[in-house]
């Protein structure tokens, strides 16, 4: 059966209908020569001159940067507790019924040389398989990030309310900004910027920012487009159950429609981006063929996000055949808009987070590759630390996790907010004003990636509002 990545079958049903519009021609010129630039061996980086600004890689130099998103807005307070006696009381004190039993978490409690002035931090305990991750020193812990458009502290959120990000608290805009790092342009996201500028070190461009998790602004760059897989790779030109799939002779004869380079420019310019779509499904499924089986074992079965994780595994461990030496992958998982049936719904969803990354990371060390991939997650916001009943509203401020050969674990980053309601720290049911910004937890995943100092700013626009020395958190 012919496999095919969804970006492209979509982008070519958008292509037949540029053909037909006298309006939309010039658009679809644009977007067919975007994917014969994708289609040679140098990348539209190049033309642009914007490579020559990133940091040098070598021939035997490979690193993958792997996010997770936990759609709906995570509960980090309950991700990440309290444990010390004083600020597990005033924790206990806001959240009420859905606060974790401290008994619980003694034995996710994380033991760190940190210097926290006597804070202490636990994982909620169906984070219990990344411990050892932790304590093997290949995760960070980091505290408070958040999306900021500058350093804000609560009186300047209450008196200059412009200060903050426009329409904080709303799940769409907040994924946006998460993933891209501005709300001036929505649909350009910093992990499709970052394979803008270093797609061209890699042998088939168009496998720079690929998504296991559908379309997401944060693998679609200004050139990259970010290119869909489903788990078992490239998706399926025809779905099985049509008589199109089931029949070779018309399945041969819609591959030679599409194909066809017809008489006029813009049927051409179809033509070959169908046939460059199919040539690079092709290369993608033999490349997948020949990746090795060590570790594969290790992903559980029923459990979507690693599914997800295993096809970005598989597609690491074949670069040999893609010769690949950068590569930006997202994932996903949701259903973390909890307002309500925090203690029934929380801990299945962290469940399936901490098994599906642990077998991840297994896997990367199982293929001798753990050094060159760091994993991390993102949200669209945290959660306030008061109780709504048996749930949390939106918050702000959060904490997110690093896991990676290359990361400088078994540390927290970050400033460890005061615990309560209606704090300095917080705006209001302890949603945290966040310390440190998206752009500076994206900024020293994008150095360590190879994107030079002077770059950052083309990813992140609003990191020339923070102070140059701590634009790398020090993380990785």
């Amino acid at each position: 059966m012919r496999r095919f990545s969804r970006l492209h079958g979509s982008e070519i049903k958008g292509a037949a209908m540029y053909i037909g519009s006298n309006q939309s021609r010039r658009e679809f010129l644009r977007y067919a020569s975007h994917f014969a630039a994708a289609g040679t061996g140098a990348s539209l980086a190049c033309n642009l001159g914007l490579i020559g600004h990133a940091a040098a890689t070598t021939a035997d130099d490979y690193k993958a940067l792997v996010c997770i998103f936990l759609y709906g807005g995570n509960d980090d307070q309950n991700t990440l507790p309290p444990y010390d006696p004083e600020n597990y009381n005033l924790y206990l004190a806001a959240r009420q019924s859905i606060a974790l039993d401290r008994s619980q978490l003694a034995a996710t409690l994380l033991s760190t040389d940190t210097d926290l002035g006597g804070r202490q931090f636990a994982l909620h305990p169906s984070l219990a398989p990344l411990r050892p991750i932790f304590d093997d020193a290949r995760m960070a812990v980091l505290l408070n990030v958040g999306t900021l458009l500058q350093p804000i502290n609560k009186v300047q959120y209450q008196k200059l309310p412009t200060m903050a990000p426009p329409r904080l608290f709303s799940h769409v805009d907040q994924q946006n900004f998460f993933q891209t790092g501005s709300f001036t342009n929505p649909t350009v996201g910093w992990g499709g910027m970052i394979g803008d500028l270093l797609q061209a070190y890699n042998g088939i461009p168009s496998l720079t920012c690929i998504s296991a998790a559908g379309r997401a602004a944060f693998v679609s760059g200004t050139q990259s487009g970010g290119y869909s897989i489903g788990v078992n790779g490239a998706v399926e030109l025809f779905d099985g159950s049509t008589t199109v799939a089931d029949s070779p002779s018309i399945y041969a004869s819609m591959l030679d429609i599409m194909k066809n380079s017809g008489r006029d420019m813009f049927s051409r310019e179809y033509a070959k981006v169908t046939s460059r779509a199919l040539a690079l499904s092709d290369n993608l499924g033999a490349a997948l063929d020949t990746a090795p089986d060590a570790g594969f074992a290790l992903f559980p079965s029923g459990n979507s996000l690693a599914s997800q994780l295993k096809i970005v595994a598989r597609m690491i461990a074949s670069t040999s055949q893609t010769s690949a030496k950068r590569q930006v992958f997202f994932v996903s998982l949701g259903g973390f808009d909890t307002h309500s049936g925090i203690p029934e719904r929380h801990p299945a969803l962290l469940a399936t987070l901490a098994t599906a990354l642990k077998a991840f990371y297994d896997t990367t060390v199982a293929l001798g590759i753990s050094e060159k991939v760091t994993t991390f997650t993102a949200s669209d916001f945290g959660r306030a630390l008061a109780s709504n009943g048996d749930g949390s509203d939106h918050g702000w401020g959060a904490a997110h996790f690093v896991v990676g050969g290359a990361v400088k674990g078994r540390r927290f980053y970050g400033t460890p907010p005061a615990v309560g309601i209606n704090t300095n720290d917080d705006v209001g049911r302890g949603r945290l004003i966040p310390t440190t910004s998206v752009d500076q937890y994206a900024a020293t995943l994008a150095s360590w990636f190879g994107i030079a100092v002077s770059d950052l700013s083309l990813l992140l626009p609003n990191i020339v509002n923070f102070d140059a020395a701590k634009w790398n958190v020090g993380f990785v």
